[in-house]
């Protein structure tokens, strides 16, 4: 990513799945998650509360036969692994990606280099993506869409 890039904010990605549930999002979590790790990504995935956070941890370590992407739980000091998993509102470090899943979009969104950002087909999911996308716009960012299907 260039400077000019850097400045002007993060690459924001929304990821609408086709899928609904909790377990859906999770589970494409640990596939964006993934990726990033082997492109040799810092990433944090920022969840709504430490219940979703352990399943995100419990998730990641099989959601896919044959995967290891080395994780750990924020709050037990200072991270070591390339992915952490939280629910702080508050990073001490920017990184790479964030991988959102808490219904807000985090005050810290823009210390990183890219956001993803997934939307389930919950009505729910679906009206609080809504504002999160209305919220980088208005912070100067234009949000890309991928649809994603089953």
């Amino acid at each position: 990513m260039t400077d000019a890039a850097t400045t002007a904010g993060p690459r924001v990605d929304f990821y609408i799945l086709d899928l609904t549930g909790t377990d859906s999002r999770l589970n494409f979590a640990c596939r964006l998650t993934e990726k990033a790790y082997k492109l040799g990504g810092q990433v944090y995935a920022h969840t709504l509360s430490k219940t979703i956070a352990a399943s995100l941890d419990d998730m990641l370590w099989n959601f896919r036969q044959g995967s290891f992407v080395p994780h750990e739980l924020l709050g037990s000091g200072t991270p070591r692994a390339p992915v952490c998993i939280g629910t702080d509102r508050a990073v001490l470090e920017a990184g790479d990606v964030l991988v959102n899943l808490a219904d807000d979009a985090p005050p810290f969104a823009q210390q990183f280099q890219r956001v993803a950002e997934i939307v389930t087909a919950d009505p729910e999911a679906t009206a609080a993506g809504r504002r999160r996308f209305r919220h980088y716009r208005e912070l100067g960012l234009d949000p890309e869409t991928h649809r994603i299907g089953p």
